[in-house]
């Protein structure tokens, strides 16, 4: 059986070739992260197992890949880049996630965004670099309640970061969960009372526009919003609106509908929005686990024989 890394930049190849173990199976690490899906059939030719860190992999093109029986995604997010259920369907090919990897680093960021928001750290920095010296009033944010929307992994470092900063926690999550220092409450209550709403969800059929424009509606005003799960997940012209409106106080958003954010795109125009470029997740740590966890798929597949 054999692996094929599809897509590595430099960086991933070199931690990927330093976690690889002699006794493996052996893993072809292609050093090109701007593959097209339509050089996949050749790349993947003999290849059972491809490890993909952003690549599309179409239905019509792995139906070219008559080799391929398993992808392991490098993250949560597969559903950005395929369709699971119709790749094991109609070619048997079977998508693997990874999850739990980076944790703590999404939440550092998801927390750091939030403080950046509510200082205005993002927009006050380009208004220095411009010659500028702004002197806005930012919001104070010991003592003052944060909402998580979806409680895994994520939601929970969110948590205990915020309870560490002396803020109140309410949560919501589709399935009932309890857990030390945070109240979990309705949906609408939780937008209502936040002064912080930070969304955790993962992006799938159910999820995509959950946070629509009669959702964000209901956050209190002012409030803040932060996302690190998927900009799908949200309406982004609706948020776009009430950012601008100042009905919504600020974001700090790492995610984004289109990614790369295309020059010009509204929401970079926004004055009260922090961006950083769907970064949250890398750091050494969280990298080194989600290629560790991508080897250990490849060694649970082989001892299994799938």
């Amino acid at each position: 059986m054999r692996a094929a890394f599809v897509d590595a930049n430099a960086s991933l190849a070199a931690i990927m070739r330093r976690l690889h173990r002699a006794d493996d199976l052996p893993v072809a690490i292609h050093e090109d992260p701007d593959i097209a899906p339509e050089a996949l059939p050749a790349l993947l030719k003999g290849v059972e197992i491809a490890i993909d860190d952003h690549t599309h992999f179409p239905v019509d093109v792995v139906k070219r890949c008559p080799d391929l029986k398993h992808i392991v995604f490098l993250g949560t997010g597969a559903r950005s880049y395929m369709d699971p259920e119709a790749l094991e369907a109609e070619c048997g090919v079977k998508v693997h996630i990874i999850k739990g990897y980076g944790d703590t680093a999404v939440a550092e960021m998801a927390f750091a965004l939030m403080w950046a928001a509510a200082r205005g750290i993002g927009p006050t920095h380009h208004a220095m670099t411009g010659g500028g010296w702004p002197r806005d009033e930012g919001m104070q944010l010991t003592g003052k309640t944060v909402g998580i929307v979806g409680f895994g992994g994520i939601g929970a470092e969110m948590a205990r970061l915020c309870n560490g900063a002396g803020m109140k926690v309410l949560a919501w999550n589709r399935t009932a969960k309890t857990h030390p220092g945070v109240t979990f409450t309705d949906l609408d209550t939780l937008l209502e009372q936040s002064h912080v709403v930070s969304l955790h969800l993962l992006l799938n059929d159910e999820t995509r526009g959950f946070l629509s424009a009669e959702r964000l509606a209901k956050m209190r005003p002012g409030a803040l919003f932060v996302n690190t799960a998927r900009g799908a997940i949200v309406d982004e012209p609706a948020l776009i609106e009430a950012l601008r409106s100042g009905r919504m106080g600020a974001a700090g958003l790492d995610v984004f509908v289109e990614e790369p954010l295309p020059a010009g795109h509204p929401i970079a125009a926004l004055p009260n929005v922090t961006l950083t470029s769907h970064s949250a997740f890398r750091t050494p740590e969280a990298t080194d686990n989600l290629l560790e966890a991508s080897l250990e798929h490849c060694r649970r597949i082989l001892r299994e024989g799938a």
